[in-house]
């Protein structure tokens, strides 16, 4: 559940490794949201190993829902079980597939203020009217809106992310050095992948004791030409 440098925890946190167990009496869907869907729901609660290294008692929920359209959703849960308050960063992992890196571009983050993790978190503000990529790029959009949309020109789609609970979007992809030094991601795999996340991450989450958060992301794939009008997905 962290993001970054975290102290004690691994980079992004320990939730992403950890053996979730399916919630075989899940709560059902809200009625006006049923509609031809089917869901999951996965939880994670601390074992004792956990707690020696994050001793704050949990229970993360993650619905993952999918719509017979194909747009997915993801809700996450983070109940504070514990008797005393404590603090969390979040973020989804959400890789998506395109055609070529050089032809997409990310709308709806420009004007916005992020830190480059790539120049030691330096605090910048974005000056391009959308984001394309030429190089290594690693960045966390602050108070961002909650729609975006990624565009893949040669394939004439557009994702559309919309996000509650997630004020920060981090974009990130690896380029060529670096995706040659992950093993689980191939020489040239950098070149069909951008990773566009809701998060949480310049004022982490705080909860009470009993207090519960909640975080969603849905994915939409539209035509691109559905997007001239952006506003329409706000």
């Amino acid at each position: 559940m962290q993001f970054g440098n975290c102290g004690s925890l691994e980079q992004h946190g320990f939730a992403r490794n950890k053996i979730w167990v399916v919630d075989e009496d899940p709560p059902p869907l809200p009625t006006n949201d049923s509609n031809g869907k089917s869901f999951v729901d996965l939880l994670l609660k601390p074992s004792e190993e956990d707690l020696k290294s994050w001793p704050h008692s949990f229970e993360l929920r993650l619905r993952v829902c999918l719509g017979m359209d194909g747009n997915l959703s993801l809700i996450s849960r983070v109940r504070n079980m514990n008797g005393k308050p404590f603090s969390f960063s979040f973020a989804y992992h959400s890789y998506l597939s395109v055609s070529d890196i050089s032809e997409v571009r990310v709308e709806g983050l420009e004007t916005m203020d992020y830190f480059d993790n790539l120049c030691e978190r330096e605090r910048f503000t974005e000056q391009g009217d959308a984001i394309t990529f030429e190089s290594e790029f690693e960045r966390v959009y602050l108070s961002s809106p909650n729609c975006i949309a990624v565009l893949d020109h040669e394939r004439k789609r557009t994702y559309v992310l919309r996000k509650e609970g997630l004020p920060d979007v981090v974009v990130w992809n690896p380029w060529e050095k670096k995706s040659k030094a992950m093993a689980d991601l191939g020489d040239e795999d950098y070149r069909q992948m951008v990773c566009v996340d809701g998060a949480v991450i310049e004022k982490p989450i705080t909860l009470k004791a009993g207090e519960e958060w909640m975080g969603r992301l849905e994915i939409l794939v539209v035509p691109s030409t559905f997007c001239s009008d952006f506003s329409n997905f706000h």
